[in-house]
């Protein structure tokens, strides 16, 4: 089958914190679970199914089932990258972070995936929403 690399890209998103103070939240994911446990049932539904540990996010949707990422690499302080352990595709998922002053930097993430040409049509809008979601529920949990 011939399979291609596909990227698909968060809109980003500016958060009042410094590339490492935001890069921080992210070398201990459970802290992000703190913030999400916090949200209000009604927000919590708009999440779905997430959870972080130390060094994992777990997340199920109805589209895909559940995906689990581990941190496979950090470059402090502007990118953590994720691998998957229970994907059907190899995939990675990067968090980007552009410091934009001292205390301000953008956050957006790219989702890196193989996936034969003919399932990218299919797959694409999917993976672009998943993308686009996952970047503004890390924006929210960062403030």
């Amino acid at each position: 089958i011939n399979t291609c690399m596909a990227t698909y890209k968060s809109k980003p998103q500016t958060i009042g914190r410094s590339a490492e103070e935001l890069f921080d939240r992210f070398s201990d994911l459970s802290r992000l679970q703190t913030s999400l446990d916090a949200l209000t049932e009604e927000q919590r539904a708009k999440v779905g199914d997430v959870q972080f540990t130390a060094d994992s996010i777990r997340i199920v949707t109805p589209q895909v089932g559940e995906i689990a990422f581990t941190v496979i690499d950090r470059q402090r302080p502007t990118k953590v990258v994720f691998g998957t352990q229970s994907s059907p595709v190899p995939m990675t998922m990067d968090v980007e972070i552009t410091p934009l002053g001292a205390d301000s930097s953008e956050v957006a993430t790219a989702i890196n995936v193989e996936i034969p040409a003919m399932l990218r049509p299919l797959i694409g809008p999917q993976l672009q929403k998943a993308t686009d979601k996952f970047g503004e529920l890390i924006a929210g949990l960062s403030h």
